[in-house]
């Protein structure tokens, strides 16, 4: 059984999620900023992380890729449609912030590139890489059917969507990934968005506004 840490970071609370196994081996999935804390806690919790990997590559969720990548000598991985936003501060967004010190985001170049949607191995960890565009191109989503849970970033949140005004976004797009690849799930397996607190398939169905009539 996996257990799953999630950290509200930076100042609008980007979700990062560490998922680690009895032995202590994790993934770091959307480190988006605190990157001293997230260190400090790893090695609190005497974790021995394998890799990051990205939902996708805005401002929020890769301000403490770096960091973490070097401390622990770590590869990163991401979709191949944001691997340059990834080095972009414009595609990133982490421009609009030019005027706060050391925030222009340019992590190196990431080790691995997502180029399918395809079940992943690595360690003892076993999940489903599916593109789920929309929020943002090469946005994915990481599903462990095994363990009833999906990483989802900002494609889906309780009672709400991911936003499309920014580059690349297209509600059509969106809304046909959320249905196809995440609804589609059990109605019982646990969505772990971007930002807010986890859901379910069935409680969106019902509830989500965004989704009725779709």
């Amino acid at each position: 059984m996996l257990n799953i840490r999630a950290y509200g970071l930076g100042p609008i609370q980007t979700n990062c999620y560490i998922v680690s196994t009895k032995q202590k081996d994790c993934l770091i999935f959307d480190p988006g900023e605190e990157a001293a804390f997230l260190v400090k806690e790893i090695r609190k919790q005497q974790l021995k992380p394998l890799a990051i990997f990205l939902t996708h590559a805005h401002f929020d969720h890769i301000g403490a890729v770096d960091e973490l990548r070097e401390t622990f000598n770590i590869p990163v991985y991401i979709h191949k449609e944001e691997t340059s936003w990834l080095i972009d501060p414009m595609k990133n967004g982490s421009a609009k912030y030019a005027e706060l010190p050391n925030y222009i985001l340019k992590p190196v170049a990431p080790e691995h590139v997502l180029t399918e949607e395809q079940t992943f191995e690595i360690g003892d960890f076993t999940f489903r890489i599916v593109h789920t565009p929309g929020h943002s191109p090469g946005s994915v989503s990481y599903i462990f059917d095994d363990e009833h849970f999906a990483i989802v970033g900002d494609t889906l949140f309780e009672g709400s969507v991911g936003r499309t005004d920014l580059i690349g976004g297209s509600m059509k797009v969106l809304l046909n990934a959320i249905h196809t690849k995440l609804l589609t799930l059990p109605e019982d397996t646990i969505i772990y968005p971007g930002h807010g607190s986890y859901t379910t398939p069935g409680e969106e169905m019902v509830r989500n506004p965004f989704l009725n009539g779709f």
